[in-house]
Order: C-alpha cells, then sequence, then structure tokens
C-alpha cells in the first residue's frame, strides 16, 4: 500500500488529476503540486477548495519546483513522504522525474511518451529510444513506473488489451479513432500544450502496417467515420504514441491512430509550418539573440486551460478492432463520450484535460491498493485493464462497446475486478450517461 501523492505540472491535466486526487483522498493521504511557476500551483489547490473537491481535511499543498532538477525533484519526494509521483509535466521532463523517482523508491506515472527539445518524431519505437532503457533499473530499485496513461496514450491501451482478453481469439487490425466534435469562442488554439501538440504533426507520421513500421506525411492519408453521439468525423492518419508498445507488446499487425482536424486548423497549421514558424530549432534574429519559433507561437496562442469555459460539445475516442471470435470474422468499437461543459462544471477543466487527466489519477488509486504496484516499468496494455476501466467508470469516464449485439456498456459483458471497498465515493461527474 502506498500513499501520498506528488503531482508535477501546474497545466490543464495536472489540474484534472489534482482535482481527482482530491475527491479520493482518504486513500491517496497528501497531496502535493509542484512545478516552475508556484503561482499555477496556488491556483489549482484554490480551485480544488473552490469546487469542494477535497474528499475529506487533507494536505493540499503548492511547490515551485524545476523537475528537470533530479536532486531537487527528489529532495521534495522525501520531504513530502511521497510515495507516488504523477508527472502531468512536459513530456521534456519524463527522465529528469523518472530518475528521481528511482532515486527514492517512489513510484512513477506519466502520460506520454518522452521527447527532447531538439528532437521530433524520431526512429519509432519511441518507448526505445528513452524510457524502455530504464527498466532494468526500475526493477533493481522494485520501482513501479507506469507508462502513457493518459488517454491515448493510455486508455486506449487498455481498451486493446480489454479487446484481446473478452471480444477477441485473435486481431487483425487495431484503429485508434480520436476526435474531439467540441467548440469554443477562439479563432485557433490548440486543446493541450501547443509545443506537444505542432510536434506531433510536423514530423513523419509513423503507423504499424504488415508488422512493420510504414511512413507518410501529416494530412496524407484521410479517413470518415460515423461515430456514437457525435456523428461523422473527418480524421487524418498520425503518428502517436500508443503504437509504439502496442505495436511491440500485442501480436497485432496493423495499428493505425486517426485524429480529427477541421479544415480550419489544416489551413491556419499549414500556414504556420510553410512559414518555419512551427521549427523546434533556433534562429537567429537580425539584432542578435536567439528564438526558437515554435516557442514563441506557443506564447501566442491561448492557454488551453483557458478555453474550458466556453467549450461545448463532445469528444469520441475509441479502438476500433477486427479479428475473429469463434473462427468467425468481427468487430468491435470500444469507445467512451466526453463532454466538455460537464467537465468544467465538475473541476473546471474542458474533456481533452479531462480524459487524460482521469486516468492518471485512477493509476495512482491503484498504485496506491496494490492492484497496479508491479514494482517495474510497464506500459498499460501489460497490466489488466478492468481495475483501471471500473474505477473510471465511477470518476467520470465510461467505457462502451458497439458490436453485432448493439451498443452497451463493456460492464454489460464483463465484471469488474475493481475492489469497491477501496473507493467509496469517487466522484465524477463528466460521463455522458
Amino acid at each position: 500500500m502506498k500513499r501520498n501523492v506528488l503531482i508535477i505540472g501546474a497545466g490543464g491535466v495536472a489540474s484534472v488529476v489534482a482535482h481527482k486526487c482530491a475527491q479520493n483522498n482518504a486513500a491517496l493521504g497528501d497531496i502535493h503540486i509542484a512545478s516552475r511557476t508556484l503561482g499555477k500551483c496556488q491556483a489549482i489547490v484554490e480551485s480544488v477548495h473552490a469546487k469542494g473537491n477535497l474528499q475529506r481535511p487533507g494536505t493540499l499543498k503548492a511547490h515551485a519546483l524545476d523537475a528537470r532538477d533530479v536532486q531537487a525533484t527528489a529532495d521534495l519526494i522525501r520531504s513530502t513522504n511521497s510515495e507516488i509521483v504523477v508527472n502531468a509535466g512536459s513530456a521534456f521532463i519524463n527522465m529528469s522525474v523518472m530518475s528521481a523517482c528511482i532515486a527514492t523508491g517512489a513510484a512513477y506515472i506519466d502520460t506520454a511518451i518522452h521527447e527532447e527539445p531538439d528532437r521530433i518524431c524520431e526512429q519509432p519505437p519511441w518507448y526505445a529510444n528513452y524510457e524502455w532503457r530504464r527498466r532494468d533499473e526500475c526493477a533493481k530499485a522494485g520501482v513501479t513506473a507506469v507508462l502513457g496513461i493518459g488517454f491515448d496514450p493510455g486508455v486506449v491501451n487498455a481498451y486493446a488489451r480489454l479487446a484481446k482478453d473478452e471480444y477477441f481469439d485473435s486481431i487483425d487490425s487495431i484503429d485508434i479513432i480520436d476526435t474531439n466534435a467540441g467548440s469554443h469562442d477562439r479563432y485557433f488554439a490548440t486543446n493541450f500544450d501547443p509545443e506537444i501538440n505542432f510536434r506531433e504533426f510536423t514530423g513523419t507520421v509513423w503507423s504499424w502496417q504488415d508488422r512493420q513500421w510504414t511512413p507518410n506525411k501529416m494530412f496524407e492519408v484521410k479517413k470518415n467515420w460515423d461515430l456514437p453521439v457525435v456523428g461523422n468525423q473527418t480524421t487524418y492518419l498520425t503518428g502517436h504514441d500508443e503504437l509504439h508498445s502496442l505495436s511491440a507488446l500485442m501480436d497485432v499487425p496493423n495499428i493505425r491512430f486517426w485524429m480529427g482536424f477541421s479544415d480550419h486548423y489544416i489551413n491556419v497549421f499549414t500556414v504556420l509550418n510553410k512559414l518555419g514558424l512551427l521549427s523546434e530549432k533556433p534562429v537567429s534574429l537580425p539584432g542578435g539573440g536567439e528564438v526558437v519559433p515554435l516557442q514563441v507561437v506557443k506564447a501566442v496562442l491561448p492557454d488551453p486551460s483557458s478555453l474550458a469555459p466556453s467549450y461545448r460539445g463532445y469528444t469520441c475516442i475509441g479502438d476500433l478492432v477486427k479479428g475473429t471470435k469463434h473462427g468467425k470474422p468481427r468487430e468491435a468499437f470500444v469507445y467512451n463520450i466526453c463532454d466538455h461543459a460537464a467537465c468544467y462544471r465538475e473541476v473546471g477543466s474542458q474533456a481533452i484535460s479531462y480524459t487524460a487527466g482521469v486516468p492518471a489519477a485512477a493509476a495512482a488509486m491503484l498504485i496506491a491498493n496494490g492492484t497496479w504496484d508491479v514494482r517495474r516499468m510497464v506500459n498499460v496494455e501489460e497490466l489488466p485493464p478492468l481495475p483501471l476501466l471500473g474505477l473510471m467508470e465511477r470518476m467520470g469516464l465510461s467505457t462502451r462497446v458497439t458490436d453485432e449485439h448493439g451498443d452497451r456498456s463493456v460492464f454489460a459483458d464483463v465484471e469488474t475486478a475493481e475492489p469497491e471497498s477501496q473507493f467509496a465515493d469517487l466522484g465524477g461527474r463528466a460521463v455522458l450517461a
């Protein structure tokens, strides 16, 4: 059993993690939030109190921290007696935070693959470039490290494992579909960190096809889907984190990721890209000095968390899985629908942050009660999916499946292994019933 959580980061996802951990502090213990900007951490603390989201009176404290400093991070872990660290900050700090966890024995959780600021779309599989090189260290130290437990990566990995365990004898393909049918009142904005968002789309699009890595250009391959609640959505073949673990850990010949984009987003993105404003490489200024164009664009775009008050509509994210069961071909779509406005009412966020933050908080709870405390490094598809999905069901994110038998909750087919007694009142009102 582990207690006391340190959340690193102060953006939209970190805020959701803090609210959800606060709703369960009877089991999780003390909650600490740390980032380079103390004021942002304090604002999250104030938001949790304003929403009345502390399950019971307890420690909820903000700290200033440069998480690139391994020693400072390790010192904060020790001084707060934190046994679980949720890295909800930039993917640039994964390796330093993981190092601090290995040094202190704290469990490590993140929501995306590590990146280096000056490198984009490295050779796949991306996990092999950084995280997986630390497997032996984690195992030797007995440190639980759960990689990529946002929604995608994260929950979609659990959906793939669920499909393998419950719905298929063999799987031919997994198409992960991520669409946002919501709208806000800004001319142009990204739904999460603009720097990370744009980096996903300025390099080679890697997908796993016929058991090999296949390159494409961004916006080269387009596909429409008729999805539950959100209807017909246009998506594009995109490279993404979860492909890099699923391709290695599941025996599936074809795994692709599709993300929805509006024509307006594509037009603005194309102009910025052609002008060189999405480059991660420094450029010299006429009067001296250097700037990174991508960081300038990030600075002038709206903070993604500022979109939440006006956001309306729904997200739909899921896995379309095709294969065989009892010798017959079949397909199933395992998915979630999330309501932007409901997320804002509950925790002050939009649905993109909510769908990434709730799973990370659920993972912290599963480590706290021992279910996922495996004392080694794992990706989500290596862990039992039902405890996660069962917790999420009661925290605000439901899982449904549609197939030849109709559309229903996955729990109409299987029973959750999540121990009910551990978390009596999980909160969560953002799910679309």
